[in-house]
């Protein structure tokens, strides 16, 4: 073969290869797109009938308190808890390696801080991820007689909630509303808006 036959037939292969980059890459944009219309369609507020149970999903505590995601979520229940004091709350989230406390932990004292009472506050310890919150939180439950069939609201960021309302239905709850809390951390939406798409995909295939 030629020298020049030799430069085509590499310069070929490498049109060959940049087209299959540009496919994957195209696809690639198209799956994160989906993904991320819908994460954006489930973050809002979705109430159904009259939840007697509320659950906030646990987010990153500091040293000084819970993070401003936390903070956001939290906020939000306490808005909604205002009209509606007689809920029972579970609080969600065990503590990481690097956090003071378990996050429930930190939610309950935020709570009753600010006039929720103590004694309607569950604490969820022991879980690492979402699908933990929620399968934990339902043997609570059900080890205090609550009937799973009965409405449930879900408070977390709106990015969250795609994912949460997802593993929720699949640990067994029927009736789940949902409280969107704002996302106050800019750079830490724009990472969990990053981050969120890929943790849908792992949890519809590997959570169960």
């Amino acid at each position: 073969m030629s020298r020049r036959a030799r430069g085509s037939a590499r310069r070929g292969q490498v049109l060959f290869w940049v087209r299959i980059f540009l496919c994957l890459a195209i696809a690639g944009a198209a799956v994160f797109g989906a993904l991320l219309g819908q994460i954006y369609s489930h973050a809002r507020d979705e109430l159904h009938g009259s939840p007697e149970v509320m659950i906030i999903l646990g987010c990153q505590v500091k040293e000084w308190g819970p993070s401003m995601l936390l903070q956001d979520r939290l906020d939000r229940a306490l808005e909604y808890l205002e009209e509606h004091p007689d809920m029972t709350v579970v609080v969600t989230g065990g503590q990481g390696a690097d956090e003071p406390e378990a996050e429930a932990e930190t939610m309950a004292r935020y709570l009753t801080e600010r006039g929720f009472p103590q004694e309607q506050v569950l604490l969820e310890d022991r879980s690492h991820n979402t699908f933990q919150n929620f399968a934990f939180t339902r043997t609570l439950l059900e080890e205090r007689g609550y009937d799973l069939s009965r409405g449930v609201v879900v408070v977390s960021n709106g990015f969250h909630l795609a994912r949460a309302k997802m593993l929720a239905g699949r640990v067994g709850f029927v009736e789940v509303s949902t409280l969107a809390a704002p996302s106050s951390h800019t750079p830490s939406l724009v990472y969990m808006l990053f981050r969120e798409p890929i943790a849908l995909i792992k949890s519809f295939l590997i959570d169960r």
